[in-house]
């Protein structure tokens, strides 16, 4: 109760932070931006960046709340005897809440999520979703879900079950090559069930792009284009996969908007990812923390207070990995500010990348028309930044760039 008291009061007082700064800010354009964005348009951003900030922190309320109300007021208690009525063994049981457990999870985040697509995003003009569109992703999704969960769910819990005090560390493995697998696989085999990705048709811009991947040392299956205007105004570039299996995605937005020598910085902005290593090292990070984290559930699991402390009368080792999943977040927010800061290192690497490999100037031009476009605010108050965002600021980004084009 403690940690979740502290884990609360530390985002309402980050949310509150970033909703004074920005309003704040509202009638007065960054003076390093104030020649290329237009104060309506910095206006419409500041507002945009308040109504998500406000919604996120109804949110975080609800969530903790429904946090409570799992774990000390009984609700997986109560959906552990309610499975355990229709007399299945352990594994079947387990499996049987770890699903419905998620699946009550999504469905009631789903007024958020109906909120922020159908009301928020369409007040600031950027949903494309059709009602149509949303309940067959959600149908897609949930699909996903059983067919890869499912498996995976019996898999870790035979593991616990069958093999023995170091069933953290097979488990682990399990879920090292799984991880491996989606990422080699979602660019081919899972994204294209929501997405066209079709190949790059313009003729002059794919060559442009070719020499880029020629200077970088860069081979992947293609440069495809994902029609992301059917679901929403945002525009991106992000490359993806591994092995033989990577590939360069632009959303159809963002072509429509930059012009190539913009699209050709903003590529090789990804491609610094790329030859910087950053997706490896994240990689490793995310598998030396699973590590750890595994090794901690392997002790938990054998300490009665574990269970009783967070309203569970009944041991088990799927009810185990569920508190494990639901409250780590709470004691594990410390390394949300290392996080960030971690991956603002990066897109700064990577932008040094792209200022050697293209230009700094049609990167800065680039950015600039995606901060208006995305109705991302100039103005974010600096701890809440610092503390959330995985990018670095507008001001300081466009300025590290300026330095670079000095030189």
């Amino acid at each position: 109760m403690a940690a979740l008291g502290a884990y609360l009061a530390m985002k309402l007082w980050l949310a509150q932070r970033q909703i004074r700064h920005v309003a704040a800010n509202r009638a007065r354009v960054p003076e390093n931006f104030a020649d290329r964005i237009a104060l309506e348009e910095h206006r419409k951003a500041a507002d945009y960046t308040l109504a998500k900030t406000r919604q996120g922190r109804l949110e975080l309320v609800y969530d903790s709340i429904l946090l409570l109300g799992w774990t000390l007021g009984g609700g997986l208690q109560l959906l552990d005897n309610l499975w355990r009525q229709a007399g299945w063994d352990n594994i079947a049981t387990g499996v049987a809440v770890l699903v419905s457990a998620f699946m009550i999870m999504a469905l009631l985040e789903m007024p958020f999520t109906l909120y922020h697509t159908f009301v928020i995003e369409e007040r600031f003009g950027f949903n494309r979703t059709t009602p149509s569109t949303f309940v067959t992703d959600l149908v897609k999704q949930t699909a996903l879900m059983l067919l890869l969960g499912v498996p995976l769910a019996w898999a870790a819990l035979w593991l616990m079950q069958e093999s023995g005090s170091l069933w953290w560390l097979y488990l682990w493995l399990l879920w090292a090559g799984f991880s491996l697998l989606m990422l080699w696989a979602y660019p081919a085999l899972i994204a294209p069930l929501f997405n066209k990705f079709d190949p790059l048709q313009d003729d002059e811009l794919q060559k442009r792009i070719q020499g880029l991947l020629d200077r970088c040392g860069f081979k992947s299956q293609g440069v495809f284009v994902m029609d992301g205007s059917k679901r929403s105004g945002h525009g991106n570039a992000y490359f993806t996969g591994m092995g033989r299996n990577k590939r360069i995605v632009f959303f159809d937005t963002l072509l429509k908007t930059l012009q190539p020598d913009e699209i050709e910085a903003v590529l090789a902005h990804e491609l610094g990812h790329f030859k910087r290593r950053h997706v490896q090292q994240r990689i490793v990070i995310m598998m030396l923390l699973s590590l750890a984290g595994l090794a901690l559930l392997g002790w938990l699991i054998g300490q009665d207070w574990f269970y009783q402390g967070l309203g569970v009368q009944q041991t088990s080792n799927h009810l185990a990995l569920l508190l494990f999943l639901m409250v780590s977040p709470v004691f594990t927010l410390f390394l949300q500010p290392l996080s960030s800061w971690y991956s603002r290192k990066h897109e700064f690497e990577a932008d040094d990348y792209a200022a050697a490999q293209s230009s700094a100037a049609d990167l800065v031009r680039a950015l600039v028309k995606l901060y208006k476009d995305n109705a991302s605010t100039l103005t974010p108050d600096p701890v809440y930044s610092a503390f959330y965002d995985s990018h670095p600021p507008a001001p300081v980004r466009v300025a590290h760039l300026s330095t670079r084009m000095s030189e």
